[in-house]
């Protein structure tokens, strides 16, 4: 006799499904409802990080009938130690969700870790259950351990710190899982490039959720098509983050791990180095090991959706970036602190693009920390200052000034705006995104319009402005050899030195 093979859950609920027939047929939304999706149609997901970012936005992900979270991993088990935008935002919306004014009660502090996801995941589907349990969703610490045993995924969804990305994904791409992540792809151009190549090579479905399809960059598309501002010569971006707390040096101290942390894991890649708060949680992004500093924050967001309109296919051939600098005394004397480990406190980074399919050769200029560029006289004349944060194309011929995701494109003057206008109303400002566009793309195997695929030229774009600061001086890029021409000193910065295990 042939060995018995193990069945799948989905194997199983279809196998079940099929019997039933045999007695009757009864429509689906018959037997659950309007809007009802049977099990075997979700898209199962194991959702990896667990931190605040990762439970606020479990919090809406759960409640979209199309998928099912069965699984959730983190390598910090519970602690109320986190930093975020408010002290209860998160846990008052879990008690929202899960219709209890009581969750949580015993968290002092803003909690995070694979506790609370599971929690929060078998409370919510334990609701809908006549008995008032659940017992579907697992819960892992290693991320490894996770894809080996729970085979049953369709997807993964990654919301741990930026070094952790690549590792994660490729891992389940490798597995035949369909990745979702946030920004940045990876914080190293090898990484990234590996990951997309993965993406491409696997054929697995996959999306970065800084996608977005907004009406503004398609009015200011419209506006350079037309001619409004002649040939467009320069792009400028800020924004007044970061808004983590920023260090320069690596700390000294060496406080014990917490109970529960499993440091090595969280790790990961990253060469041995003494746990320490100041790189974990919510603050890790300033870290030139863990983060991509505020232009992976925020400019993925502004810059990609973007890219994807203008038709900004290439990255960037050059970076020069300027950051802030400090100072410190030691016995009476002042010296510079060197900053080899951080992202500085504020920066300004050129990049020089070559002209595109529809757009000549221009420069982007991106601004954080408070920097932004001087108000132009067209704003002047307005008797307007330049916002906190902004976008502005500097043409030739006129200047077109938008918020900072290019959201509601002026042209400067007003008086220039209203004459272009001709007495019609401005455009009327639409954002598409959402959780939907990647579900249905992976529920029907197809690459979503956030896919890694189309996300080469902003990752590659991004890394290189990280690269610029720590090698301070202008790098020129060949993005086919993966090579700063300039330097050869500054390709150390495009790849990371692998942990023992790690390695990529």
């Amino acid at each position: 006799m042939a060995p018995a093979r193990k069945i799948n859950r989905r194997e199983f609920v279809g196998s079940a499904a099929l019997a039933s027939m045999a007695f009757t047929i009864v429509p689906r939304h018959v037997v659950g409802g309007a809007g009802y999706v049977a099990p075997s149609d979700k898209l199962n997901l194991a959702y990896i990080g667990c931190g605040t970012q990762g439970m606020r936005e479990m919090v809406g992900l759960i409640a979209n009938p199309k998928l099912q979270i069965t699984s959730v991993c983190d390598p910090n088990k519970l602690s109320t130690d986190y930093i975020d935008w408010s002290p209860y935002g998160i846990r008052n919306s879990i008690r929202k969700a899960l219709g209890d004014d009581s969750w949580g009660a015993n968290f002092n502090g803003i909690m995070g870790g694979r506790d609370v996801g599971h929690d929060f995941v078998t409370r919510y589907y334990a609701k809908n259950k006549p008995s008032g349990k659940y017992k579907g969703c697992q819960s892992y610490e290693d991320f490894r351990e996770l894809l080996e045993k729970e085979t049953d995924i369709d997807a993964v969804k990654v919301m741990t710190p930026d070094h952790l990305h690549a590792t994660v994904s490729i891992a389940a791409m490798k597995k035949g899982k369909h990745v979702v992540i946030h920004k940045p792809i990876a914080n190293r151009m090898y990484e990234t490039k590996l990951t997309i190549d993965t993406a491409r090579n696997t054929g697995t479905s996959t999306h970065l959720l800084a996608w977005s399809k907004r009406s503004g960059n398609d009015v200011v598309k419209k506006w350079i098509d037309e001619g409004a501002i002649g040939n467009l010569k320069e792009i400028h971006n800020w924004s007044y983050r970061p808004v983590w707390q920023q260090w320069t040096q690596n700390p000294t101290d060496k406080p014990a791990v917490p109970d529960g942390f499993n440091w090595d894991l969280w790790l990961g890649p990253v060469p041995d180095r003494p746990y320490h708060p100041n790189y974990t949680h919510c603050v890790f992004r300033g870290w030139y090991d863990f983060g991509g500093g505020s232009i992976a924050d925020m400019g993925h967001y502004s810059l990609w959706p973007l890219f994807l309109t203008l038709g900004v296919k290439t990255p960037a051939y050059s970076a020069e970036a300027y950051g802030t600098t400090t100072r410190t005394t030691v016995d009476g004397v002042s010296k510079a602190v060197v900053n080899d480990v951080a992202f500085p406190y504020s920066s300004i980074v050129r990049f020089k693009f070559a002209k595109q399919e529809t757009l000549p050769a221009f420069d982007l200029f991106w601004y954080d920390g408070g920097m932004k560029p001087p108000t132009p006289e067209e704003l002047e004349v307005d008797g307007k200052d330049m916002p906190q944060e902004g976008m502005m194309f500097v043409g030739d011929k006129g200047k077109i000034l938008a918020e900072f995701r290019c959201e509601n494109p002026v042209l400067l003057p007003e008086a220039r705006m209203k004459s272009y206008l001709a007495g019609k109303p401005a455009p009327e400002e639409t954002t598409v995104r959402g959780d939907d566009v990647w579900i249905d793309a992976f529920q029907n195997k197809t690459q979503s319009p956030g896919s890694f695929l189309y996300a080469g030229a902003i990752s590659e774009t991004i890394n290189l402005g990280a690269v610029a600061l720590r090698a301070g001086k202008r790098v020129v890029y060949d993005s086919a050899k993966m090579e700063i021409t300039n330097d050869a000193e500054a390709n150390k910065f495009l790849r990371r030195e692998y942990r023992k295990g790690w390695e990529l």
